[in-house]
């Protein structure tokens, strides 16, 4: 609603704020009725709403929290895009953006639900831009790496060397980012600064036990670290 109110402020534009838990099937539904209520056609989506679980799968993090993670990352893009791309279809135009993750690319210790809900999105997304080369519509994927939002303390990784890492890369930034790519019709996008392209191209070339065993450094928390 803040969000909301800051940008008809700014910019005098006409923002509708529709709050609904996109992590339930009747949520998901209630937004696309609401989109379909104002009469205009959806000619651009982010579909970018997400969450993070931290910790030990085996014997820290809840089953709960991570079946409602894959609800929110994984059921719910599928379910949204579901409903606006055969409208985008018919009309031979339209834009979607799917924000996955850097951590959709490696395994991801200590947050395994997240980077396999990410690495979903990313896949799916690759999959859609091909099907719909052609049609006028593009797809495209937003990978950030670490960014300086709420993520890290919702997801109990405040204590974390990934979430210092955060502190460099700007929202604003990688907004900016994932709209160009957008705009262009690019499949992916990885976005953050030099450290994280780099990461996104050394990771094609890493084995697969390396990258993992970076990320469990970085995602480690660091009283688990020292030993207290």
């Amino acid at each position: 609603m803040e969000a909301a109110r800051e940008l008809q402020a700014a910019d005098g534009a006409q923002v509708d704020a529709i709050p609904v838990d996109l992590s339930s099937y009747d949520g998901v539904e209630e937004l696309y009725e609401q989109i379909c209520a104002r009469g205009r056609p959806v000619d651009a989506i982010a579909i970018n709403a997400g969450v993070g679980v931290g910790g030990e799968f085996a014997g820290e993090t809840s089953l709960e929290d991570e079946i409602r993670l894959i609800h929110l990352n994984v059921e719910s893009t599928v379910h949204l895009a579901k409903r606006v791309l055969p409208d985008m279809v018919a009309r031979h135009t339209g834009r979607v953006l799917f924000t996955s993750s850097v951590a959709g690319i490696m395994p991801t210790p200590l947050e395994a639900v997240y980077g396999a809900s990410k690495a979903f999105v990313l896949e799916f997304s690759a999959s859609l831009h091909h099907e719909l080369k052609g049609s006028g519509v593009s797809v495209t994927a937003l990978m950030p790496g670490p960014t300086d939002t709420d993520f890290f303390r919702r997801a109990g990784l405040e204590d974390t060397k990934v979430a210092e890492k955060a502190k460099q890369n700007d929202p604003a930034d990688v907004a900016r980012m994932g709209f160009e790519a957008l705009m262009s019709g690019d499949e992916r996008i990885v976005a953050g600064n030099l450290e994280v392209k780099a990461q996104g191209v050394a990771a094609r070339f890493v084995p697969e036990g390396a990258k993992a065993a970076m990320h469990q450094a970085m995602a480690e928390k660091k009283t688990k670290r020292d030993g207290e």
